[in-house]
This record gives C-alpha cells, structure tokens and sequence, in this order.
C-alpha cells in the first residue's frame, strides 16, 4: 500500500531495526587475505602505494596469517617474490620456491588456516609477463629499404637537398631501431605456458597448497591443471579460477609489490576487455566445463554487474577480488581526510558481498574483521 500507511523509513529508526532486516550479511569468514612473500628473515616491508600492506618475509608471514586467522579469518591468497626471474619461470614451480616455503610455513604453525595460492608466472618471468613471450622485433631491413627508395627520390636533388635528405633518412632509421628494442612484436603463447601453470599447481600442491587460483588467463588453463593435479594425486585439490579477469588499471599498486610490472607492451592480448559482460560468461562456463570447483571476478567494485549476473548464471561459490587499485583510492582519500576510511572500506565490501560475491579477497579483511568482531 501507498504512504502514509506504508512508511518504509519504519524499519530504519534505530540501530537494532536496522540490523534486524539486514538483507546482506558480511562475516570474518567470508574474506581471504592476500599476502606477498619475500625471500629474508625478519622482513617488513611496507608497500609505498599500498600504505598497511607489507612484503613479509616467511617468518613475518606466520605471524601476520596467525593474526589474520585468530580474527576470524579463515582463508589468505600468496603472491611470491623470488630471488630471481627468468624465462621459464621456474621460481614459481621449483621445490623451493617461495610461496612453497611459505606454504609449508603456514601449514605447519596455523593448523586449520585455508591457504591459496594463485598460479600465475608473471612475478617470475623476467620480462613481467604471464606466459612464455616469442619476440618477433621489427624489421631494420624495411626501414634501410625505405630509405634507399627516398635516396632515389633525391638523386635528382641539389647536393643541399641530398644532404637534408639524408640526414632526415639517418634519423629515421634510428628512430626505428630504438622503436623496435623498445616496442617489439610479441606474442603470449598460450598452450606451451599451460605446461608451466600446471607444473606449478602440482608444486605448489605438494608443499600444502589448499586451493590453487589460476589467474593468468591462458586458454585451457584450468582444464591442463586438472588433468596434472589428478595425475598426481590430488584429485580433491579444488580449482578457484580466475574466470572472469579484466584487463584493468586498477592493477599499479599490485605491480609495485609484487614487482610484476610487464617490461613492455601490455597484457590486453589474454585479459579480458572491460567492456565485454557476455563475454565474461562465456570465459567463467568455460572455465567451469574444464572442472573450476570455483569462479573468481576481478577486480570487484568497477564490475558489480559482471559479479551480479554470474551470481545469477552459475551455481558455483562466487569470489571477487577487491583489488590493489581500489584498496589504494581509498587509503588515499581517507588520509587525506576526504572520506572516513572505516565506513567507507565497510560499504565498499558490503557493496561486493550485496553483487553476490560468496567470498571477497581483499586486503581489508583484517581491519574490517576487527570491525565486525
């Protein structure tokens, strides 16, 4: 019925009403705490874009997992740091790795504590990327050519003109020279970089790994890293898949602690376009009809419609990553004193969880546990 018999602002006139017809519910137990280890002892190392997140070393990232779980935490996500890069990647599915250090760690000083680890090579490929790059550099013949043709051009020049001409093809070529060192062209091999991402997911598997997070966004990614994980015998190890991951520039401040910054180009070629929604289904069905036991939306707040329809297309638990870029703007307009930082953190996660996020990797779930308790 219209006002005034019905008067919705009733069931809003105090705290305890309010609380009492909360339709959306956050809880300690639906976050997960991403962590980035570091090779040393006693390493803290606070993020410069990322005030309150820190690079840790394994012994600092028992604590801060110990911490984190003793709030109510259930669940943390690692990102590692090697002590070196190559091409191959191999600091990410090497034994000793660090992630796998730090997972052995964790298992063993916080029983019960749900560990993640995502499965992307870009942290430990030297040139930044997420798979195995084949270089094709532009062609300095083609640029020689086209200045021996204008050469025949100004053969019939006065010697002035000649000469202004062939300062001009001087520049030319060394311009793309320097354009072809720093731009070539490229390409992410999809099928040889899944051998690594499932060598990777059975390393870390062994070291304790509970749930291993595909996020580079190869084609068959999930579907390689089933096979591998069964063949190993870790057929119940559960597939959280980065299903639906954007190609976003809510990544800087993640670049920066993890130091995974590509050296060139961009990773739009195998992340998704922002602008694709159906697209974005038929990335997270794919990933499920490969045997995802999980699907993941990232970054959370710029796509809550992509969150809202997955959660109304598929029936499988649903995470969302609140990711580096969104924790920063908000650390930064509260220090600047244009927001107030706790209840905006709190209405940002709500605003995830309401989408229909089942789970919310964030790098508040601590604060925002402590909030809750």
């Amino acid at each position: 019925m219209a006002f005034p018999v019905t008067r919705l602002r009733r069931l809003r006139r105090t705290g305890e009403l309010r609380n009492l017809v909360r339709e959306t519910r956050l809880t300690p137990d639906s976050f997960v705490y991403p962590m980035f280890v570091c090779p040393g002892d006693g390493v803290r190392k606070e993020v410069r874009s990322m005030p309150g997140v820190f690079n840790l070393s394994v012994d600092q990232a028992v604590k801060e997992a110990r911490d984190a779980f003793s709030l109510g935490v259930p669940s943390v996500i690692l990102f590692g740091l090697p002590d070196k890069k190559d091409e191959v990647a191999t600091g990410a599915w090497e034994e000793d790795g660090i992630v796998q250090q730090a997972t052995r760690a964790l298992k063993r000083e916080v029983p019960g504590l749900i560990v993640m680890g995502d499965v992307c090579l870009c942290e430990y490929m030297s040139h930044g990327h997420c798979g195995i790059v084949k270089a094709a550099p532009h062609s300095l013949g083609a640029a020689a050519r086209d200045a021996m043709n204008t050469a025949r051009v100004v053969a019939v020049r006065s010697r002035k003109e000649k000469e202004k001409a062939i300062e001009a093809m001087a520049s030319a070529v060394a311009a793309g020279a320097a354009q072809a060192t720093a731009q070539a062209n490229y390409e992410i091999l999809n099928d040889p970089t899944l051998e690594l991402l499932a060598r990777t997911s059975v390393s870390l598997t062994k070291a304790g790994i509970d749930i291993i997070a595909p996020s580079d966004m190869m084609d068959g990614r999930v579907g390689a890293i089933r096979k591998a994980l069964d063949a190993a015998g870790f057929e119940n190890t559960p597939i959280l898949s980065y299903a639906a991951k954007f190609a976003s520039g809510f990544y800087g401040p993640f670049r920066e602690a993890a130091d995974s910054a590509p050296q060139f180009g961009d990773r739009r070629s195998y992340q998704m376009d922002g602008a694709n929604l159906r697209e974005a289904m038929r990335e997270i069905e794919a990933d499920i009809e490969e045997g995802a036991d999980m699907i993941m939306v990232k970054p959370a707040m710029p796509y809550l419609d992509v969150i809202a329809t997955a959660r109304q297309r598929f029936d499988l638990p649903l995470a969302a990553y609140q990711v580096s870029g969104e924790y920063a703007m908000i650390e930064a307009a509260a220090r600047n004193n244009w927001i107030e930082r706790d209840r905006v953190m709190m209405e940002s996660l709500v605003s995830i969880r309401r989408a229909g996020a089942s789970m919310i990797l964030t790098y508040y779930a601590k604060d925002a546990a402590k909030l809750l308790a």
